[in-house]
């Protein structure tokens, strides 16, 4: 035992530790060794162990090397047998080939001089199908374009189209020259402006307009009708509905030649702002003017209602040679009368005050007239000017790149000089006719008192 200690004392330090180590997890898996006899077998048994965990990973290792090489076997033969498939369908494919283009040739042989009659079959079935998307004849006869797209799809391929293919294209292009020039009547579904889908009879005028049995205007698009939200002027709704409901001779209706592309004609003349809308364009400065424009209306018939009613009385006043102050002639004679003696000079004064006592009245509001014609066009400036500051600032924000929001824009800032224009020149007018009229009075006070000076100078 003392031999035995020396000799396991005599190890160098690393494999003692070495053995340690190996030994470490018998070690721990039984009690700790009583004797050097006892650790000596736990290290003895840890080697068994390990080289029998040792012998059956290397037949693991042997049995996966063994699967590896079946498989790596089994990759290689099925690359040689996909190589020699790939070569197989490589000739194949050329061998196609050769057959392709000798079918071909054979195809255009046998197409001859047919092949320019089918690519002008085909040009014609393409304008054909576009036209017929936008043709009001398609809201009587729809789907026509589902034949034309199968055909086209067809010559587009190596098939041939059979003569029936043929006759039906010249079928349906005979069909919308001959429906463009009548007037039919037919039931279909009908959109209103609310959305909702009604069942209405229409009377499409060629390819050009379809209307109600009202006289409502449709409006063709995407494949279905519509009503029109807004409608032309009465006049033409009128004649519509008139036709709508004729079964012979003829009449007067509102045709849109640009019916059968889009009816841009008609698009525009119902987005033209109506007499009452364009007021409403000039916002406040408009309202502003209006009322300002009524006032004088209202002043210049007020006074000229007064005028005539006074004139009216002067000339009643001339023929009368008794004075009556019930008018300002009467009032002027009436000074005259009252000093039959007084000198000239003094009565010239005298009748010159009563003159001047009735110009205030006869004149009265004609210098407010005056006033508003010259103010409503400077309000219609300062309106245009405020329209075109909110233009030129929606300008900047959303860009110029709609032509035609601009337009409107500067458009609607131009109904504030339009309505300036239209208030100043009545009221100069106005203010011209009651003026005349106030001074032709004046002139007949003042001839009367010239000819009382006069007379009265006679006698002196």
């Amino acid at each position: 035992m003392k031999t035995l200690f020396k000799q396991l004392s005599a190890l160098p330090v690393s494999l003692f530790v070495a053995a340690s180590l190996s030994i470490a997890p018998a070690a721990f898996a039984q009690d700790s060794a009583k004797s050097l006899d006892e650790l000596l077998s736990f290290v003895k048994q840890g080697k068994v162990n390990e080289a029998r965990e040792n012998r059956q990973r290397e037949a693991q290792f042997i049995k996966e090397k063994n699967q590896q090489a079946s498989l790596l076997a089994k990759a290689k033969q099925t690359r040689t047998q996909e190589e020699q498939r790939s070569t197989r369908l490589e000739k194949q494919f050329e061998l196609n080939k050769e057959k392709i283009v000798a079918k071909r040739e054979a195809l255009n042989e046998a197409k001859g001089s047919l092949t320019e009659l089918f690519g002008h079959i085909n040009s014609t079935a393409g304008d054909m199908r576009e036209n017929f998307n936008i043709s009001l004849v398609s809201t009587e006869y729809p789907n026509r374009g589902e034949f034309l797209t199968e055909l086209i799809d067809k010559l587009k391929g190596d098939a041939l189209p059979t003569i029936e293919e043929i006759e039906r294209v010249w079928f349906e292009m005979q069909r919308e020259m001959i429906e463009s020039g009548r007037v039919v009547q037919f039931s279909t579904t009908v959109a209103t402006p609310a959305g909702d889908d009604i069942q209405a009879d229409v009377v499409r005028v060629g390819s050009f307009n379809i209307v109600t049995k009202d006289g409502q205007y449709l409006k063709y698009s995407d494949n279905s009708l519509s009503i029109l939200p807004r409608q032309p002027a009465s006049a033409f709704t009128g004649w519509a509905e008139e036709l709508a409901n004729s079964t012979e001779g003829s009449g007067r209706f509102g045709i849109d030649p640009t019916g059968p592309t889009g009816g841009s004609l008609l698009a525009a003349f119902i987005d033209t702002p109506t007499l009452v809308e364009r007021w409403h364009q000039g916002r406040e400065v408009g309202y502003v003017i209006t009322a300002v424009g009524a006032f004088a209306m209202l002043i210049a018939l007020w006074r000229f209602v007064v005028l005539l009613v006074v004139s009216g009385k002067v000339n009643s006043q001339l023929k009368s040679t008794t004075p009556n102050t019930g008018n300002p002639l009467g009032r002027v004679l009436a000074v005259a009368d009252e000093n039959p003696n007084m000198d000239t000079e003094t009565l010239e004064l005298k009748l010159n005050e009563a003159v001047l006592k009735e110009i205030p009245s006869l004149e009265n509001s004609l210098t407010l007239l005056k006033i508003i014609a010259a103010v409503a066009p400077l309000l219609g400036l300062l309106g245009t000017v405020t329209g075109m500051i909110i233009t030129f600032q929606a300008i900047t924000i959303f860009g110029a790149g709609d032509p035609k929001t601009m337009a409107s824009g500067i458009s609607s800032a131009l109904i504030t000089t339009v309505l300036g224009l239209i208030v100043a020149i009545p009221t100069l007018l106005a203010h011209t006719v009651v003026s005349g009229r106030a001074k032709r009075v004046i002139h007949v006070l003042e001839e009367q008192a010239a000819g009382i000076i006069a007379r009265n100078a006679e006698g002196k």
